[in-house]
């Protein structure tokens, strides 16, 4: 299987939002966060960089083996070439533990570029290694520019665009922009600035647009909190519901919103009505079990929430099950589609066996 790197007209901004958000998932789900924290610190400059006077070959070699290591690909051994081609790297997917890795010719004068170029093809044997990809080629070179950014290669990648009067060019599958993006989510999460590590000025201003762009999601409210519904609310936090007293007349829903001066949503009003005392019951609503949500509140308010729904069904709540008569040895609860027998309910509603 052959992975390059295009080239061309280099887009901006962040059109690959949705595919940068899926493969850092991706990625924390098949490592785990704490096999994502085996990679605390970015690869060094020093151990990428070639130096005019060194043997080409050999030093691609050294920066390989570095990549390497700096992977966690012990086992694995690169033997990269060059030769004209259309992309700026390949490698072709074997079964290992050696790799053939061939690089464009342009990158014998371009050394510099020669760790950018290996970074992604290496990450592209880690990724085979841990059977992670997705379906379409284009989502799984985005995903393998993502892993090699957020593993702490990446950053070569972005240091290799350059639009200058000199020469143009642009390595891996990301914007710019989303590069410097990445690196920001990873610079939240292990503490680094990779600022000084720079040496393309377009590089480094797409850099500071990322590290804005993330900056600017991670002020934002999240979605989840807006739209949680009020009674989830007060189940999570434990407080008192208020129950209508029967037979009094309440206010139409608004959907445009009352106002100050209006009844409230839902409140009963009318004439003859004072006092909260005459509007409801205070009843104490205990946090229920997991997955169970309260549909209604009877009996003494002393008592509390008598039945909550879970399973389309209704049982009883936590707190009557605990008032329950210890000595009942079995309970069979209909669910709709299956039967649930409790065994012996105790002071925690009894064991659960299908």
């Amino acid at each position: 299987m052959t992975h390059g790197q295009e080239g061309g007209h280099v887009a901006h901004g962040f059109p690959h939002r949705a595919a940068v958000g899926a493969s850092l998932t991706a990625l924390y789900r098949r490592l785990s966060p704490d096999g994502v924290h085996r990679y605390p610190a970015s690869v060094p400059p020093s151990d990428v960089a070639l130096d005019d006077d060194e043997d080409l070959h050999l030093g691609t070699q050294r920066v390989a083996r570095a990549l390497v290591r700096h992977l966690r690909l012990p086992e694995a051994r690169m033997v990269v070439s060059f030769r004209p081609m259309e992309y700026a790297a390949t490698v072709e997917l074997a079964a290992g533990p050696e790799y053939h890795v061939e690089l464009n010719d342009r990158f014998r004068t371009r050394r510099r570029d020669i760790g950018a170029a290996l970074a992604h093809e290496i990450t592209h044997v880690l990724l085979h290694r841990l059977g992670l990809g997705f379906p379409g080629t284009a989502e799984n070179e985005i995903l393998t520019d993502v892993v090699t950014t957020y593993l702490g290669a990446g950053w070569l990648l972005l240091d290799a665009f350059r639009q200058d009067g000199v020469e143009s060019q642009k390595l891996g599958y990301l914007t710019p922009e989303e590069f410097g993006y990445v690196l920001a989510k990873r610079a939240e999460v292990f503490g680094e600035d990779p600022s000084p590590w720079f040496t393309s000025a377009v590089a480094y201003e797409a850099w500071v647009r990322g590290r804005a762009e993330a900056d600017r999601e991670r002020a934002a409210p999240g979605p989840g909190r807006r739209g949680r519904p009020v009674h989830l609310r007060r189940r999570r936090a434990g407080g008192r519901c208020l129950v209508p007293l029967p037979g009094l007349p309440t206010a139409p829903a608004d959907p445009g919103g009352a106002g100050a001066a209006g009844p409230l949503r839902g409140v009963p009003h009318g004439p003859g009505v004072r006092g909260l005392g005459r509007l409801f019951r205070i009843l104490p609503v205990r946090p229920a079990s997991s997955g169970a949500v309260h549909r209604k509140a009877e009996g003494r308010p002393c008592t509390g929430c008598t039945r909550v729904s879970r399973q389309r069904g209704e049982v009883r709540c936590r707190t009557t099950r605990a008032r329950q008569d210890p000595k009942e040895t079995a309970q069979v609860v209909s669910f709709g589609s299956g039967t649930i027998r409790r065994r012996r309910p105790g002071p925690w509603g009894g064991g659960v066996r299908r």
